[in-house]
């Protein structure tokens, strides 16, 4: 585990960044599902390149790295030995151009920081959206930023803009704070804080990608609450609302447990919108995600897991 106060630690795995990005990194994150498939192919035993090492976190002889680049990892415990050889304790995924630091796989500690193919959906809803609504000087909210990416997405789009990005995992706000200061981000400001308990005003833009999922060991980057995993989901949509700024946005990505053909979450949604005065859609994006998770008893209603986007516009000034 990483040392949380070292600031040494920080100086480290952004040199790791720079690293990785002389070296024309790149490395697409999959599920874990298929993730744990593909090493468990014999020929991945061991890492043959950079991408083994930082992506597929696959154990590797100390030749593969610079001598001097494996001594600075290996002194800050970036990468530690074990009885197969050595293995980082963190990952890289590339979106587009940019690099991002997050947990080592398999992600099952408590304080794990995700980064999978949920990041690069939410990324491309809010680029999408940023497309049809330019975002000029304004304040914009990433609620449980995990690795920063989507707030790091947004900072480089508007570089005029405020954006702070709130978790309250303190893995997740020292990733996101590497991530940001590699990236050039100096718009972005990480904060320790449960939905809106730290940050005040108003928002332009509001984004969250919460955990969806009713998860047994109740891990921060996967557990939702709730009997299927939407409680956090619903309470962000209910806590936004006073918080969006005049014409000001909500973009939440979350998944829905589809019941007898029925979306319980829009039920949800639907009903908490109804005597408001914003305007909202609603789009499933993906019919079937996390399959497996159906084979457990939680689940064992469910037909499938969607993911789903909920946009929500305060009219407020279109009122006035």
């Amino acid at each position: 585990m990483l040392s949380r106060t070292d600031r040494r630690i920080e100086v480290t795995l952004s040199e790791l960044l720079g690293f990785l990005k002389h070296a024309g990194y790149h490395f697409v994150t999959p599920t874990p599902a298929t993730h744990h498939r593909v090493n468990l192919r014999i020929e991945n035993k061991l890492a043959r390149s950079l991408t083994d090492v930082f992506g597929w976190n696959r154990s590797f002889g100390k030749q593969l790295l610079p001598e001097m680049v494996f001594g600075v990892l290996a002194e800050s415990e970036v990468i530690t030995e074990t009885s197969n050889g050595w293995k980082s304790v963190v990952r890289a995924s590339t979106v587009g151009t940019e690099i991002f630091l997050h947990s080592s796989f398999p992600t099952v500690a408590a304080d794990a920081v995700f980064f999978g193919p949920d990041t690069y959906r939410f990324v491309k809803a809010i680029r999408s959206h940023m497309a049809a609504n330019p975002l000029g000087v304004g304040r914009v909210l990433d609620i449980g930023c995990g690795s920063g990416a989507a707030g790091i997405v947004i900072a480089k789009k508007c570089s005029t803009c405020e954006v702070l990005m709130t978790d309250v995992n303190e893995a997740a706000l020292q990733m996101s704070r590497i991530n940001s200061n590699f990236a050039g981000t100096n718009n972005c400001l990480s904060i320790d804080s449960d939905l809106f308990e730290r940050v005040d005003g108003k928002f332009d833009l509001i984004v969250s990608n919460p955990p969806y999922l009713n998860d047994p060991l109740e891990r921060k980057y996967r557990h939702g609450g709730g009997i299927l995993g939407s409680e956090l989901s619903k309470k962000i949509v209910e806590t936004s609302l006073s918080r969006l700024a005049p014409l000001g946005t909500l973009l939440l990505y979350t998944g829905s447990p589809i019941i007898d053909g029925v979306d319980a979450f829009y039920g949800a949604v639907k009903k908490l919108l109804s005597q408001k005065s914003f305007g909202w859609s609603y789009e499933e994006i993906d019919p079937d995600v996390f399959g497996e998770e159906l084979d457990t008893s939680t689940y064992r209603s469910a037909d499938r897991i969607a993911v789903v986007v909920l946009t929500v516009k305060n009219r407020e000034s279109e009122r006035c």
